[in-house]
């Protein structure tokens, strides 16, 4: 049985490297409704820019393309982040895991999956070449003492 979120948010937009400061800014903003520490709320942020990231320049490398982002809030204070592009996949998701490793040029870190993983409870990466790239992210946040 498939739980259904408290709230949720659903956006579309171009892989423009202007909208990856949208995407962030649009689940921070949604994501304030927890009452997240302002850390909590830096660690989303980083984790958003960096999968919206990976989507701009890697999923679509010559063209314009269409990324989607979900936010879902589940009972418990669970966040749940899913961006989903439909453009190149990736080949091998374990090695594109791999600290350092990057099809993106010397200029890319090769970072962005390990960035997430470390600012989110738990990270899922689903691809098929030619079809795109779905990354799943969560995170619990703490309930504050005095607030319901």
């Amino acid at each position: 049985m498939k739980v259904k979120p408290d709230n949720y948010i659903a956006l579309e937009f171009l892989s423009r490297s202007a909208n990856e400061g949208f995407a962030r800014t649009a689940t921070a903003a949604f994501a304030a409704q927890l009452d997240p520490t302002l850390d909590e709320l830096g660690d989303i942020k980083t984790a958003v820019s960096e999968a919206v990231t990976n989507a701009i320049v890697h999923a679509y490398p010559d063209a314009l393309g269409k990324i989607s982002l979900r936010a879902s809030i589940f009972d418990g204070n669970l966040l749940e982040i899913v961006v989903r592009d439909w453009g190149c996949g990736i080949a091998d998701v374990d090695r594109a895991r791999e600290p350092l490793y990057t099809t993106g040029g010397e200029e890319r870190s090769g970072m962005g999956f390990t960035i997430m993983e470390s600012f989110m409870d738990s990270l899922s990466v689903r691809s098929r070449q030619g079809k795109g790239t779905v990354v799943t992210m969560k995170r619990r946040i703490s309930q504050r003492a005095g607030r319901k």
